[in-house]
């Protein structure tokens, strides 16, 4: 099976170039020329549109930062579902169900299958290969790419058939995961004015109730080090708040907690640039306090 890949971005790349690792057959495409050329140098086929590596490609995964770029590539005018060889088209990234329900409606319309496979694990994950995938849409597509799948994750879980269901399990992953760093930052912000030593909260939180991805991976490597750059851009972090706003409110399910993560890094955006990191959410919290934590490592 000959795969293609469109998006070499912060996600894209690293799992592309894990998919050659693993010797699967790639033909990519990117605007990025600097991706592309790596990903040739390690025996991938290069092509100019999402059209032509349909052309070319059985299956074509793509792993974009927005919506409007998720629809041109599956269903624009050069998009996956003019190809002539490809049978399915898979969205890794974050879209919301809406846009699965649509893009599987059309892509049907032409022959063509649909499977959703959003990611989770950040940069970092993708590049060690440790990312966790949730699937949905049609089996069969999945059953053919479960292999490659696991090439480029730890976990690999096939939901269901609905068109969808992983977009609304990964926007539930993700509010989750932007309330643990904003709860753990808080908290910490508080622990820093009391004097307490960071390195030693982040210890004592990670042998005791309080663990999280943010105390075991975000905080110690990213804020600590004052370098903020886990590599998660808040304009991809707006977009994904956005989406569970969306999916919240399509469901009728109680928004919360997750309204004021959504206004704390909309705050966070507003003052430090939508191109900045996800963990610079730290420097409002501690101009909201008046204080900042300790660089310690």
């Amino acid at each position: 099976m000959r795969i293609g890949y469109v998006g070499l971005g912060a996600m894209g790349r690293p799992m592309a170039i894990n998919l050659a690792k693993a010797r699967h057959d790639l033909v990519v495409c990117d605007p990025d020329e600097t991706a592309t050329r790596i990903l040739a140098q390690r025996g991938a086929q290069v092509a100019k549109s999402a059209r032509e590596v349909a052309d070319e490609a059985d299956i074509v995964l793509a792993c974009l930062p927005n919506l409007t770029s998720a629809e041109a590539v599956g269903i624009g005018a050069d998009g996956v579902i003019h190809g002539s060889r490809a049978s399915a088209f898979v969205n890794m990234g974050t879209t919301g169900s809406a846009y699965s329900r649509d893009m599987a409606e059309k892509l049907a319309a032409e022959g063509k299958a649909f499977l959703d496979a959003p990611i989770s694990g950040g940069p970092p994950g993708a590049e060690a290969a440790t990312l966790g995938i949730m699937c949905s849409g049609d089996r069969k597509t999945f059953d053919a790419l479960e292999t490659a799948l696991n090439d480029i994750a730890a976990k690999v879980v096939y939901i269901d058939e609905r068109p969808g269901s992983a977009q609304t399990m990964k926007l539930v992953n993700n509010i989750i995961s932007f309330g643990n760093l904003s709860v753990a930052l808080e908290a910490m912000t508080l622990g820093a004015k009391a004097g307490l030593d960071p390195e030693q909260m982040i210890e004592v939180i990670n042998a005791s109730s309080g663990k999280n991805s943010a105390t075991e991976r975000k905080i110690p490597n990213h804020v600590l080090t004052r370098s903020f750059d886990y590599g998660g851009a808040m304009y991809i972090i707006e977009k994904d708040l956005d989406l569970w706003r969306r999916e919240a409110e399509a469901y009728e399910a109680p928004m919360w907690l997750g309204t004021n993560i959504r206004t704390l890094f909309l705050q966070a955006m507003n003052e430090f640039g939508r191109d900045k990191d996800m963990t610079v959410l730290a420097k409002t919290l501690e101009n909201l306090a008046g204080v900042e934590i300790p660089k310690t490592r």
